[in-house]
């Protein structure tokens, strides 16, 4: 039996700016779940009589946000992430600091220029102008490089994820697994349907948080 999974895009978002430049991973990582169809067949019409398979469903809660908890998260995510933001916090501190400069550079400018030549302070703009472009064109790459390798550290790893729920779900016999993180209109559940703990402590158990697994395969 199929199962049908809703799994959360990646969230870990971290900032890459200079004022506030904000790195934006989109859930493009992660592909789109299938819809999930009825879940019972057509009726058949016997002899005036409506007859139908109506299969038994076993429905379970998941809380993917929980995944990135600091505490009690998935350390295969969590030290993906770790990682990521530390690879970029280098472009991040430069990206403040340019940042800083053009603070500065725009409020000396300011004291200065109702007393100085006209001239001085139109160069002076130009100058905050092209600083400006400059943390621009960085902050772009920045994105850029972030999303991509956001994409080789943990799109593998919620691929695993994904994987894992499927094997979670048929070993404990769910029919569906609803993300209560995407699915609008849950408002109170049965505590016993939430199946988040159990699979986060599987899942840690089984894919321990190495240097070798946060190495994207070839």
């Amino acid at each position: 039996m199929k199962i049908i999974r809703a799994i959360a895009a990646i969230a870990f978002f971290a900032a890459i700016s200079a004022a506030s430049v904000a790195a934006q991973p989109k859930p493009a990582t992660t592909p789109t779940p299938a819809k999930p169809g009825p879940i019972s067949s057509a009726p058949a019409t016997t002899g005036g009589s409506t007859t139908g398979n109506v299969p038994e469903a076993k429905v379970a809660l998941v809380d993917t946000d929980a995944f990135l908890d600091p505490k009690v998260g998935i350390q295969r995510l969590l030290a993906a992430a770790s990682k990521l933001e530390s690879e970029f916090q280098p472009r991040r501190t430069e990206l403040n600091n340019m940042q800083g400069q053009v603070d500065k550079m725009t409020a000396d400018l300011q004291k200065a220029a109702p007393v100085q030549d006209p001239k001085v302070s139109a160069q002076q703009q130009d100058a905050i102008d092209t600083k400006k472009r400059e943390i621009t064109r960085k902050t772009e790459d920045a994105q850029s490089a972030y999303q991509q390798r956001m994409q080789a550290l943990l799109g593998p790893i919620y691929d695993d994820i994904g994987k894992a729920l499927d094997a979670f779900a048929k070993a404990h016999g769910i029919t569906l697994i609803l993300d209560v993180t995407k699915v609008q209109g849950i408002v109170s559940a049965d505590g016993s349907l939430d199946i988040t703990k159990a699979f986060i402590t599987e899942f840690n158990s089984k894919n321990p948080a190495t240097a070798a697994s946060l190495t994207p395969q070839p």
